[in-house]
């Protein structure tokens, strides 16, 4: 539920990105702090951004990973 309230804080922000390209790349990074938020419960820190941060980093660190997996058995 904090969570949830946490990304509902950043509504406005949501509202003020200029394209749908954006909106929809800020909702997958809202989307990525959801899926790891059982993790980021378990970090013993009030600050809720701090465990949305690491999620996302964690989620485009995979990410990369998959791709460079790719790419090195594409050459």
């Amino acid at each position: 539920m904090a969570l949830e309230f946490e990304i509902k804080r950043w509504s406005n922000f949501r509202k003020a990105l200029k394209s749908r390209k954006e909106v929809e790349a800020f909702d997958e990074l809202m989307d990525m702090c959801r899926s790891l938020a059982s993790a980021g419960g378990s970090a013993t820190n009030p600050i809720l951004f701090e465990p949305m941060v690491m999620s996302i980093l964690v989620t485009q660190q995979k990410r990369l990973q998959k791709l460079d997996y790719i790419l090195s058995k594409a050459t």
